[in-house]
């Protein structure tokens, strides 16, 4: 008998599909209740942190630069309080053979499909991370194929994501690219079972675990270039695992700086909303992504995301779009670098965050990444000026994400704005809450010790904290 492909059969075997094309049975870590075993889970690959950098010498992968951007750092201090203004350090992941920090969860994750025999690697990604594993997969040889979000409803593309789909295609991918909507999924996990190729995705342990290497870089390179421990390590995010694998490394490394998330602020655009797709100047490391995966990690396409954010975020902060073009240009301008808008999202945080700390302390912006023709500063803004977006000078705490982007007048116009992190850890533990049946009903008295114990790991809280919040 044929195999029903309606939208509905797929969606209702999704589970079934995931299980075959990862090799992983979720279950296993599942207690029938909110709590699960996420370190069992984490350690279910079998390898340890010597054994990814490994793999990830295999594939030219890691042992990126970590630089100190001295010209960035005299200009905020030109800004700072007196006695204040940390110096500026990044990590140049743009170095890396795809152009960017991704193809270290790339890495992990060919590796582990080449081992058990998979023929092919499939990533759903706008873009930076297909590159990435389609870097990998021309060096294991395996085929890959990159599933992209790219057009709104009338065919136009987003100059950011077309140039990542070019890239795609340069190392080898076959891209497929859909509109924006629900069919980007279905036809995900279509191609999985058609093919009977790997799921590369993003939030699984192997992705997850090959960040932990820059985490550790970060803290062994600075302690050999600076003899101490960094004061705050800012990283840009979005799905979450950017961050979840930085902090880990950094912990395995016994470092334990202030680990802050940065967010470009998109606040009211909808990002499965067609009219709205081409609003916005950035496709990642926006608030569209970065809020809603940090309060429920579990909407990725694995039953059980290896990206818990708000386990290890100690703070959360967002920059708007027109600051983020401003300090591309000053990083080119000052510091001879040319660098793609993701890095740059938390190097305009870091900038001002640096204000805020004693001149002899230190902060390390944790990514850049490669840039292109579409994702350069020029393109953007003339694509959202095509858009109808009002492109000005001025005050960015005055720009309306989807109606106007504003470019600082001066520097000292730009800021980092704090995210409530309690609300967020509130929102947590509802969404996790309603997973529960009969959840509209009062369940802190229902729920396990283990389950409290759980839930105050997954918001870096207190059980005292999650009984308030139930």
């Amino acid at each position: 008998m044929a195999t029903d492909n309606s939208y509905q059969a797929v969606m209702a075997r999704k589970n079934e599909i995931m299980k075959a094309a990862v090799g992983v049975d979720y279950g296993v870590y599942e207690s029938g209740s909110i709590a699960f075993d996420y370190e069992g889970m984490m350690a279910a690959t079998g390898y340890s942190l010597e054994d990814v950098q490994a793999i990830q010498r295999g594939f030219c992968v890691g042992g990126t630069p970590l630089m100190e951007l001295k010209n960035l750092t005299a200009l905020a201090r030109k800004l700072a309080p007196k006695g204040y203004g940390a110096r500026i350090f990044v990590k140049d992941e743009a170095a890396n053979p795809s152009g960017s920090f991704k193809v270290r969860r790339a890495a992990s994750s060919v590796y582990a499909a080449k081992q058990r025999g998979y023929k092919g690697v499939i990533s759903a990604t706008s873009g930076n991370y297909g590159a990435a594993v389609a870097s990998c997969c021309a060096k294991a040889g395996l085929k890959c194929i990159v599933v992209q979000e790219c057009f709104d409803s009338h065919g136009l593309g987003q100059p950011e994501i077309v140039e990542k789909a070019r890239k795609c295609e340069a190392l080898g991918a076959e891209v497929i690219q859909l509109t924006v909507g629900p069919e980007l999924f279905y036809i995900f996990l279509r191609l999985l079972e058609d093919t009977g190729y790997f799921n590369a995705s993003l939030y699984t342990t192997y992705g997850v675990q090959g960040i932990e290497t820059l985490g550790w870089e970060i803290a062994q390179q600075f302690r050999e270039q600076v003899g101490k421990d960094p004061a705050m390590v800012v990283c840009t995010n979005a799905g979450g695992g950017n961050l979840t694998g930085t902090a880990r490394g950094l912990l395995k490394a016994d470092c334990h700086a202030q680990v802050v998330g940065a967010s470009v602020n998109l606040k009211g655009l909808h990002m499965a909303s067609d009219r709205q797709f081409n609003r916005k100047s950035f496709t990642t490391g926006h608030t569209g992504f970065g809020v809603p995966f940090s309060t429920w990690p579990d909407r990725s396409d694995v039953p059980r995301s290896a990206a818990r954010p708000l386990r290890y975020m100690d703070r959360y902060v967002t920059v708007n779009q027109g600051e983020v073009f401003y300090i591309t240009e000053a990083l080119a301008s000052l510091e001879g670098l040319e660098k793609g808008p993701a890095g740059n999202t938390s190097l305009a945080a870091g900038f001002y965050l640096a204000q805020t700390l004693p001149e002899d302390e230190c902060l390390v912006v944790q990514e850049t990444e490669y840039t292109g023709a579409g994702k350069h500063v020029n393109a953007q803004l003339s694509f959202a000026r095509s858009n109808g977006i009002e492109i000005k000078v001025g005050d960015p705490a005055e720009e309306v994400p989807g109606t106007s982007i504003v470019l600082p007048a001066h520097p000292s116009m730009i800021k980092a704005r704090d995210i409530d992190m309690q609300n967020l850890r509130r929102s947590l533990i509802k969404h996790a809450v309603s997973t529960l049946p009969g959840c509209e009903e009062n369940k802190a008295a229902d729920l396990a010790q283990s389950d409290i114990e759980f839930l105050a790991a997954e918001t870096k809280s207190s059980a005292d904290f999650v009984r308030e919040a139930l």
